[in-house]
């Protein structure tokens, strides 16, 4: 009895130092399918004991003082606290009154950059192989604002030409966009001023199409203004098989920083255990190397591509017939066989 009850002891101090040692994380579930790939990344990590605490916030739009569309207080007070967020896929009813909730998320944390990898996933065919590429797109400014005119210096188009990479080309249309292209591209010159051991280039938007179609190997990070991006990105997330494995994240002031899974809610599907939680799952990837835990990063990855290139157990967007919920135990099962 008595080492039982030490043993018992030794277990419950563990279990206390593992709740200490783990990081709050804002969970944003989103709509459509959204709770049901949460639920599947949630599973994956406790499968991976990944040290994380979820916090669950809902996100819809409501008016505040003087009818300003806003957040919940209870989500903003979450991300304001733990700055980590995941989010699944928010809808945005059309004729509502309010803005986009992704748009509303942004302005609200200041997620001046949205960065997504796209890199070709063995077993998974598609036209192009070996794509290995970032975008990086300025999230809060440009032409989404619908008028082109000085309204100041920028900031987010300087703080986020700082990559890790050995190329950073810049698309953009100055000989059109005078004043916005113009100042994208000044500031991004100056930056790269800074960083002699970076190539910078600087491209066309129309160049950057017609040779990614041709060579995506060619490139190594974009760095661009928001429509842009916009368009890029996806065109990007094409290459590799599409916004459904395709990871993304959004980088903001005072160390806030929210991933996401940039596809839509497919309300069709929801509820009837379809879904595919890929994206989702690599964009939690990235928010556990951006927290640092690069070796539970790397297990849930190798598990995740292992089940793709294995080709036995995939959901039907990947070409197989399994459910979101197979998918899941299968990258659950590799897991825990690489601990």
């Amino acid at each position: 009895c008595e080492r039982y009850t030490t043993l018992s002891k030794n277990k419950q101090q563990q279990h206390t130092k593992e709740l200490q040692n783990r990081t709050t994380v804002t969970m944003i579930p989103g709509d459509g399918i959204g709770p049901e790939i949460s639920a599947a990344v949630m599973k994956i990590f406790e499968a991976a004991k990944a040290p994380i605490t979820w916090e669950e916030r809902n996100v819809t739009a409501i008016k505040g003082p003087g009818g300003r569309w806003m957040i919940p207080p209870d989500a903003k007070e979450s991300m304001d606290q733990s700055k980590i967020g995941l989010k699944g896929p928010l809808k945005t009813p059309i004729a509502a009154g309010h803005p986009s909730m992704n748009l509303l998320l942004r302005k609200t944390f200041d997620l001046y950059a949205n960065v997504r990898p796209c890199v070709s996933i063995e077993g998974y065919k598609t036209p192009y192989t070996d794509v290995n590429l970032v975008t990086i797109r300025e999230n809060t400014e440009g032409e989404y604002s619908g008028i082109e005119h000085m309204v100041s210096e920028r900031r987010p188009s300087v703080r986020q030409l700082k990559a890790e990479r050995v190329t950073v080309g810049c698309p953009e249309q100055r000989g059109v966009l005078r004043m916005s292209d113009g100042l994208f591209l000044r500031k991004c010159r100056e930056v790269a001023e800074n960083y002699k051991d970076i190539k910078f280039t600087e491209m066309y938007l129309d160049t950057v199409c017609l040779n990614m179609v041709q060579d995506p190997t060619q490139f190594d990070v974009l760095v661009m203004p928001n429509l842009y991006g916009d368009i890029l990105s996806d065109l990007c997330a094409g290459l590799i098989g599409g916004l459904g494995v395709t990871p993304s994240g959004n980088i903001g002031a005072n160390g806030v920083a929210i991933f996401e899974s940039v596809h839509g809610t497919a309300p069709d599907i929801a509820g009837m255990d379809l879904a595919n939680p890929t994206a989702l799952l690599l964009s939690a990837v990235m928010m556990l190397h951006h927290m640092g835990l690069h070796d539970h990063a790397d297990k849930i990855q190798t598990a995740c591509f292992d089940t793709i290139r294995d080709k036995k157990v995939l959901t039907k967007d990947l070409g197989g017939s399994a459910k979101c919920s197979e998918f899941t135990a299968e990258i659950c099962r590799r897991v825990q066989d690489l601990d």
